[in-house]
C-alpha cells in the first residue's frame, strides 16, 4: 500500500515538473530593427495610428504555443500617452498579424519603457511587433 502511495506521488511529481518545463518561456529571436518583411496584408490589418514606437523586441514562446514579447516601447510625443494592444500588432511566421492580449499602460512625454506582453498560442513563431505612426 505505502508503495503504491509512493508510486502515484513520484508520478504526480514527474507530470507537475513536466507541465512546469512545457510552460517555461525560451527566447526565439532578437528582432533586428533594419529588418524587413513583405508579406501581403490582403486583409488590412493594421494598428491604430499612435505616437509610440517599438525600439526593439525579444520574441519568446512555450512548448504549449505560447507566443510572448518582451519590447520596448517610446513615448514620441511631449505628453501623456497611454498604450493599448489596438497600438501594437504582430507578425507570425505564417504572415498573419495579431494584436497583443489586453494592454493599457501609461508613458509620460518621451517615456521608454519595457514591458511583456501575450499574442496567445499559435502555431506559427512570431517574427515582428510593431506599431503605426
Amino acid at each position: 500500500m505505502i508503495r503504491r502511495i509512493i508510486t502515484g506521488l513520484w508520478l504526480l511529481a514527474f507530470a507537475v515538473n513536466t507541465q512546469a518545463a512545457e510552460e517555461a518561456l525560451t527566447i526565439d529571436s532578437v528582432v533586428p530593427n533594419n529588418m524587413e518583411l513583405a508579406f501581403p496584408n490582403d486583409a488590412n490589418i493594421y494598428p491604430d495610428i499612435s505616437d509610440f514606437k517599438v525600439l526593439n523586441a525579444v520574441l519568446m514562446s512555450n512548448e504549449s504555443g505560447e507566443r510572448w514579447a518582451m519590447i520596448t516601447v517610446k513615448n514620441q510625443s511631449s505628453g501623456r500617452r497611454t498604450l493599448t494592444q489596438k497600438h501594437l500588432l504582430a507578425l507570425t511566421a505564417n504572415g498573419q498579424r495579431i494584436a497583443p492580449m489586453k494592454l493599457s499602460e501609461s508613458f509620460d512625454g518621451g517615456e521608454t519603457l519595457s514591458i511583456t506582453l501575450a499574442f496567445g498560442e499559435n502555431k506559427f513563431p512570431l517574427l515582428n511587433v510593431y506599431t503605426r505612426n
